[in-house]
């Protein structure tokens, strides 16, 4: 359809809160009502962390799963319900290469991530009696959004005091445009990133020996950067 084909019917705009599970039901019901089905589901709510584990308070770890994970799976328990009746439909999560990495400053980020990961892996293996109802995962490297001012910290109630230069990564319409191929046709794991991220992938992948080697030495300027008040990402493209 194109934009201008649209009505007012044809758009519904809900606001969610993916840590009130318990609202989760509801809101799929009322897309249910205005539409009459949901053919996919994105799950694309998150937040990034720059902070190290040692300087962090554990509530901070408590928010990033009861964000990242489990408000995910539980808006996917509903969605997926009414797909499995209709033995159609196409789940979509937006992970992260960190989620197939792991990487200093974002341990609570890694590990929701690698949580999604190993979820999403596992329920395609429940839904083998449906061969209609995709699950999809796509892992961006960095991209250029505002996930960096909103990410956690050592502490719930500190924001991050430099978001730094953005420039170095994918443009957001480019990350945009491979995931929505992804999704048409049917990926079942996409990365999407630019060098250096993506051969770090594949090192992890293939040869974690080099990669646990090569993330030492990344993740040492990483963490100096960081503490310079340098965007931690930049240590990693140039």
């Amino acid at each position: 359809l194109e934009i201008s084909s649209l009505s007012e019917n044809d758009i519904l705009v809900l606001r969610l809160d993916l840590t009130d599970r318990a609202s989760h039901e509801a809101a799929t019901n009322s897309v249910l009502k205005h539409f009459g089905k949901i053919d996919v589901l994105v799950n694309n709510g998150g937040r990034s962390q720059r902070s190290l584990f040692v300087d962090t308070n554990l509530d901070v770890y408590n928010a990033i799963i009861e964000l990242n994970y489990l408000g995910t799976i539980s808006l996917t328990k509903y969605v997926l319900n009414h797909m499995i009746q209709r033995k159609k439909g196409k789940i979509v999560t937006v992970s992260s290469v960190m989620g197939i990495m792991g990487a200093p400053l974002a341990t609570g980020y890694c590990a929701s991530k690698h949580a999604l990961q190993g979820f999403f892996n596992s329920l395609r293996t429940e839904l083998t009696d449906y061969p209609e109802i995709s699950i999809i995962q796509i892992c961006p490297g960095p991209v250029q959004s505002q996930i960096i001012q909103n990410v956690f910290t050592e502490n719930l109630a500190k924001s991050l005091e430099n978001s730094g230069d953005q420039s170095h990564k994918m443009p957001t319409d480019r990350c945009a445009r491979l995931t929505l191929v992804s999704v048409a046709n049917d990926v079942k794991e996409a990365w999407i990133s630019d060098h250096p991220y993506l051969a770090v992938c594949y090192l992890w992948q293939y040869a974690p020996t080099w990669a646990w080697w090569l993330m030492n030495r990344m993740g040492k300027r990483r963490i100096q950067n960081f503490k310079s008040g340098i965007d931690a990402d930049a240590s990693y493209s140039r």
